[in-house]
């Protein structure tokens, strides 16, 4: 008798264990039923997918490229952000067609001409500031007499009006000087003609390449070589060049970042760089909208290590207000 009364609460124990088990088993499919499924399955409302193209400036594209790689590595790893570097100018023909590119990266403001074309197709265009750049002079790393100059004196050497160094200073070598830039496809080539030579032809012996690094291995193979092209080119070219002092009537100032800015002691040779984006794909894509929000979020942190001032905090936010607006 008390055997068997001791199998029947051993029974009656599995029998528990059981039931339990089962009430356990209904109650999740219940709350996976209530939920839509297992949470660790459901896609998050935030991942997205597609393409960014960007195009345009050189002298922008180290800036662009840093912020996409960012992107692409720790926020939107669905989507991929492809950065050229055509040249402003150019970049601005693949920006203003249709199907055009989603940005166009620019060294200098948007011309009438383009708003014009802009207008014409329907494309609604937002200029963004990212960042400041110093117009930087650079000289072989053998030189050892034009490391300070006027902007006079440089202006000189790119309209031909002078040809050897020694007609700047006579005590400078009687060597032709061998005057480089970007060429026509660059904003920083239309800022230098537009804003510093006020629209006075470069003299024909100055030599136009489409690539910087193609300056930079000039210069650095040229003893007589100086070229002109963004801050970010140079200072990551250090161990091939070094940086013409510019005296704008205060004493010889460097081009740093402590110096690049728009009311600084650079200011006469800094200028704002942009990307100009097309609204109407912000608007249809989500992946170019939610890219342009976190490009100014962000470019104020690698502007420096690219080479760059940061613009104010005010005007990102700015920009920020109103691409948020478009959502």
């Amino acid at each position: 008798m008390n055997f068997k009364k001791w199998l029947l609460t051993v029974v009656m124990a599995a029998l528990a264990v059981v039931l339990v088990a089962c009430g356990g088993d209904d109650k999740k499919e219940d709350n996976e039923g209530a939920t839509g499924g297992d949470e660790g399955d459901k896609p998050s409302a935030e991942e997205l997918e597609g393409s960014v193209v960007i195009d345009g400036s050189g002298t922008v594209f180290p800036l662009m490229s840093r912020v996409a790689e960012e992107y692409m590595l720790n926020e939107q790893e669905g989507v991929s952000v492809e950065v050229s570097r055509a040249g402003t100018s150019a970049g601005f023909k693949k920006f203003l067609v249709e199907n055009g590119t989603d940005f166009n990266d620019a060294s200098r403001e948007i011309k009438d001409e383009e708003k014009e074309e802009a207008d014409k197709l329907g494309i609604e265009v937002k200029e963004l500031k990212v960042a400041l750049d110093g117009l930087t002079f650079v000289i072989n790393k053998d030189n050892d007499w034009a490391n300070e100059m006027t902007p006079e004196q440089l202006i000189s050497i790119f309209k031909g009006e002078v040809k050897q160094w020694s007609d700047i200073n006579p005590e400078w070598p009687a060597e032709d000087i061998a005057p480089m830039g970007p060429n026509e496809n660059h904003g920083t080539y239309e800022f230098f003609y537009e804003k510093i030579l006020d629209k006075q032809d470069l003299a024909d012996n100055v030599n136009l390449q489409q690539e910087y690094s193609t300056l930079v291995k000039l210069v650095s193979e040229d003893k007589n070589g100086i070229a002109f092209f963004g801050f970010g080119y140079y200072v990551n070219n250090t161990d091939q060049l070094q940086a013409v002092h510019v005296d704008f009537g205060n004493g010889p100032v460097e081009p740093k970042l402590e110096t690049i800015a728009e009311d600084g002691d650079y200011a006469d040779f800094t200028r704002p760089v942009f990307t100009y984006l097309n609204v109407d794909n912000a608007k249809a894509k989500p992946q170019v909208l939610d890219f342009a929000i976190y490009a100014m979020n962000n470019v104020n942190t690698f502007a420096g290590e690219t080479g760059f001032a940061p613009i104010p905090d005010a005007e990102a936010q700015e920009n920020i207000t109103f691409l948020e607006g478009l959502k």
